[in-house]
């Protein structure tokens, strides 16, 4: 990337192909000047290149960018690929035992949980493990009862926040 400029990954909440396209998704973050931007699958990931700044600060850009573009905002959360792959190396689920077919998940919060949570928290099927920072790491088992996960996920964090597979995390930081 150029001179001064970091990869980053836009994760958004919400987003599927009925609500937004792509192409535009991408329109609104090249709007918001951000350089080299490319959606990775199509559930709302997107990467971006822009100079060094908070991740506060590129989520205000992003939103502002797709509220002006596509005519509301998704809820987004930055992460820097370089913490991404960081993640993805330190295995955060290592010293937990899966059951066979567990799907592992990242739930990315916009702010760190309050202190005093107690994990692992636990629905049909699925669990939190684990909380670094402002990430929380999960795995669940899929059950006739649909997606638990994401109630439990709410019930514990609230809204601000979105998930993604420990696959789409490892496509994302490429």
């Amino acid at each position: 990337s150029a001179r001064g400029t970091s990869r980053y990954a836009a994760f958004l909440r919400g987003i599927m192909p009925t609500n937004a396209k792509m192409a535009e998704l991408v329109a609104a973050f090249e709007a918001a000047a951000f350089t080299d931007v490319r959606t990775v699958l199509s559930s709302g990931n997107v990467v971006f290149s822009a100079p060094a700044a908070s991740a506060a600060s590129l989520e205000r850009r992003a939103e502002a960018a797709m509220a002006e573009r596509l005519g509301r905002a998704f809820l987004t959360i930055v992460r820097p690929l370089e913490a991404l792959r960081a993640m993805l190396d330190a295995d955060p689920y290592a010293g937990f035992r899966l059951p066979p077919g567990s799907k592992r998940f990242v739930t990315f919060l916009r702010t760190a949980p309050a202190p005093g949570l107690r994990l692992p928290v636990e629905a049909v099927g699925a669990r939190i493990l684990r909380v670094r920072g402002q990430d929380a790491f999960g795995a669940y088992v899929r059950t006739p009862r649909g997606p638990v996960f994401m109630t439990l996920i709410e019930r514990t964090f609230g809204t601000e926040v979105t998930t993604r597979t420990w696959d789409t995390v490892r496509k994302v930081a490429g």
